[in-house]
């Protein structure tokens, strides 16, 4: 019958025809059951999955469940005799693509993964993107079991990524964002001479539509708390326009926070094609500058396991070393 499970039977290796009965690892605990499926069973409908749950086919400890339901460790999972359909296993990536190398490892043990992201990588597939950093980590890393981001940077950021190879590593870094115990610092050129050692600034946020349906943010008084504490580190008063090179710390995680507020408060970001100074842009991108000068330099976190104190730092790429080097030239040439 069209639609039913058996539209995924027949499988190449006839060991797959047999129900399988997988017994939930600490790497798998706490994820719910139609998480863990789609995981599981990568290319098969999430329709089906939901199906094959409500259905009976999918149990959990000999008993029927819910897609909702929580796993533990030791529980049981009765999975049935599946196949992917061919065109979703031939679209399914099998190895990086071309052109894409190895990311710097900047950390690394048993329980986390931090990674130099480079700009211009998004993060995770999806929304036009095939393959992102958490793909091509899991291609070349097909020994781990477990491996999933911690946090997210926008696809032009560079900078520090921790990424986690166990479920409790997650979890625990995840209560750490959520508590404010993270130390966040970015790197970031602006346009104008930034007068203040330290500003904290607190300008509340909200996302909108623009109307071609981009997503964008502003600031607003009505919206989300938003918190970023800027400091000075350099400042290039004799250039035309002057240029600030300033440290920024975050308290809360908005989308595009330092962005926005930089652009709030008349000072925006080098290279910023959503928030920025296009014209300036353009100008930027004459004198070598050909992307946002946003760079996630350090992390600073308790170890999820040990609760040690860890600083894992990012070192500015050569492209923004590079222009920051030359800026002294760009100014005697008068670009």
């Amino acid at each position: 019958m069209p639609g039913s499970t058996d539209d995924y039977i027949g499988m190449k290796d006839l060991s797959k025809k047999f129900v399988k009965h997988q017994e939930i690892d600490e790497t798998a605990a706490g994820q719910r059951l139609d998480n863990f499926l789609m995981k599981t069973l990568k290319g098969v409908p999430q329709s089906h999955i939901y199906r094959i749950v409500r259905s009976g086919e999918v149990r959990v400890n000999g008993g029927r469940a819910q897609p909702s339901d929580h796993l533990a460790a030791g529980d049981i999972v009765r999975i049935p005799p599946l196949r992917l359909p061919t065109r979703v296993e031939e679209a399914l990536p099998s190895v990086v693509p071309r052109g894409i190398g190895a990311l710097p490892v900047l950390f690394e043990d048993e329980w986390l993964l931090a990674v130099d992201k480079p700009a211009g990588l998004a993060v995770h597939g999806g929304s036009g993107v095939s393959f992102g950093v958490i793909e091509q980590l899991r291609a070349q890393r097909p020994e781990l079991r477990f491996l999933e981001l911690a946090h997210r940077l926008d696809r032009e950021t560079s900078g520090v990524l921790l990424l986690a190879k166990k479920r409790s590593a997650l979890t625990g870094l995840h209560a750490a964002w959520r508590d404010g115990m993270v130390d966040k610092r970015y790197d970031v050129l602006v346009r104008g001479r930034w007068p203040d050692a330290k500003r904290k600034v607190q300008t509340p946020l909200t996302r909108f539509l623009t109307a071609e349906g981009e997503r964008r943010v502003r600031a607003d008084s009505g919206g989300q708390a938003a918190i970023t504490v800027f400091y000075r580190q350099r400042v290039w008063s004799e250039l035309d326009p002057p240029l600030s090179l300033l440290e920024a710390e975050l308290h809360t995680g908005r989308t595009h926070q330092i962005r926005v507020h930089l652009t709030h408060l008349g000072y925006p970001l080098a290279g910023d094609d959503k928030y920025g100074d296009f014209s300036w842009n353009r100008a930027l991108a004459k004198a070598g500058l050909r992307r946002m000068f946003l760079h996630a330099r350090k992390l600073g976190f308790s170890h999820p396991a040990s609760g040690e104190w860890l600083e894992i730092e990012a070192p500015l790429s050569e492209a923004l070393q590079a222009f920051l080097d030359r800026l002294p030239t760009v100014r005697d040439r008068g670009e």
